[in-house]
């Protein structure tokens, strides 16, 4: 039988504090938008039996899993942290808008580097090899990992197309759920994308993650 991904995305955080000023990605945690929206998760998943829970170690990874998992111990893999940007302050005023809301559109080559700072490439370099880790261990069947935007594009797009190529128009709304299959020849299948239990069908908006970010950036 097919072992099973269901590949999560952390819930809703807040990039900016409610003064403008940008709050650090590695420590932000869920608002409450976020804990309800991972409360929904945990009530899909709630007859679920699941043998491993992955996170990328950050708070809001760890955080949503204590909510969607809580019977799990939460295993933390740092090497599936999100893609790093660079300063914003450094990008020029001009590029900025649009570095910012085309940062996941179309096929992105892996020298593109996200907001100037860590590459597709060198995404790929840390991430895949656990992503095989992963694939090699026995023990499991049924495994959730929590991971980000970025990480879980690169992840889908891997087990599309089984090569390095990232297909940024994968969208990843705030504790989406992906479920992949994966049989014993090492072959993927791709079930679901994008799956948000709190709004089944996307009726809330019809902005990417990245241009809703842009707008509370541009409003801060």
């Amino acid at each position: 039988m097919r072992r099973r991904l269901y590949l999560m995305r952390h819930a809703e955080v807040s990039y900016f504090g409610a003064d403008g000023a940008p709050v650090d990605p590695r420590d932000v945690p869920l608002n409450e938008e976020g804990v309800e929206q991972a409360g929904a998760v945990a009530h899909a998943l709630r007859d679920v039996e699941l043998d491993r829970v992955l996170t990328s170690g950050l708070p809001r990874t760890l955080q949503t899993a204590s909510i969607v998992a809580p019977a799990a111990e939460p295993e933390s893999w740092p090497e599936l942290r999100e893609i790093q940007g660079g300063r914003l302050s450094e990008i020029p005023a001009d590029a900025l808008e649009h570095e910012f809301v085309h940062a996941f559109r179309g096929v992105i080559p892996n020298e593109s580097r996200f907001l100037r700072g860590e590459s597709i490439g060198e995404l790929f370099d840390r991430a895949l090899p656990a992503v095989d880790r992963l694939v090699a261990a026995d023990g499991w069947h049924t495994a959730l990992p929590v991971l980000h935007g970025g990480v879980n594009r690169a992840i889908l797009s891997y087990a599309l197309t089984g090569e390095r190529m990232f297909l940024g128009h994968f969208e990843q709304a705030p504790a989406c759920v992906n479920v992949l299959d994966l049989g014993d020849g090492g072959e993927w299948i791709v079930r679901a994308v994008n799956v948000a239990p709190y709004d089944l069908l996307h009726l809330s908006h019809r902005s990417t993650t990245m241009e809703r970010y842009w707008d509370q950036f541009r409003g801060r």
